[in-house]
């Protein structure tokens, strides 16, 4: 089996080894993907010294079938179809209105926690780092990805620990730079690339946001002394 991580936190140390390129840069922010992908986010945005926020991805399931995505909706109103799927619904428009109206809520209701009061960050002209703890059909990633384009970041840079090869190499084709540690060819899911993949907590994420904001700061406090 190819490497496994200790965890999260030391998956993102690696990860940020490959990124140092970027690091100090004023125009650079690092998203991490909700909630597992933030704990690797923050080691990567605390070695290049950017700011860290989240971007928030929700599938849009079909109704009755919700495994399978007739699109995504992701932070700052941003909607993305499959239209085959889409074509393939009755009253497509009616079922997609209301499922898009649920998970907008639960969007904004993770916004409001993760968080607390923090503005959404402007990301337009933005050098984006969007980092998940991993990558299985990539189709969340895939949503993120369309997502930033609508918002006119200038440079998308997708970076997860590992995933499968084929996954990998179609988020070449969308993102304008994609980092993958390790792409094992007999991929089954990510949990078994990570010593401890124990759940990311809503408390988590906040704690790393707060904490990250706060290093932040007291950064350029120091810079400006």
């Amino acid at each position: 089996m190819e490497r496994a991580f200790p965890n999260r936190a030391e998956a993102g140390r690696q990860l940020a080894e490959k990124l140092e390129k970027y690091a100090g840069r004023d125009d650079l922010i690092v998203l991490g993907l909700p909630r597992g992908g933030v704990p690797v986010a923050y080691e990567v945005a605390k070695r290049l010294r950017a700011p860290l926020d989240v971007f928030i991805v929700r599938k849009l399931g079909v109704p009755g079938f919700e495994e399978l995505a007739a699109g995504a909706i992701a932070s700052g109103g941003v909607r993305v179809l499959n239209q085959d799927v889409v074509r393939a619904i009755p009253y497509a428009e009616e079922a997609i209105e209301a499922v898009t109206a649920k998970e907008t809520a639960e969007l904004q209701r993770r916004e409001e926690i993760y968080r607390e009061g923090r503005p959404a960050p402007e990301l337009r002209d933005k050098m984006v780092i969007l980092v998940d703890d991993g990558l299985a059909t990539g189709a969340t990633m895939r949503a993120a990805v369309k997502a930033l384009r609508q918002r006119c970041a200038a440079k998308i840079v997708v970076a997860v620990p590992v995933g499968p090869p084929d996954t990998c190499n179609e988020l070449e084709q969308q993102a304008d730079e994609t980092i993958c540690l390790s792409t094992p060819p007999f991929f089954q899911a990510v949990g078994q690339y990570y010593e401890d993949f124990s759940q990311t907590s809503d408390d988590d994420v906040r704690e790393l946001l707060t904490r990250a904001a706060h290093e932040i700061s007291q950064g350029k406090s120091v810079n400006q002394q």
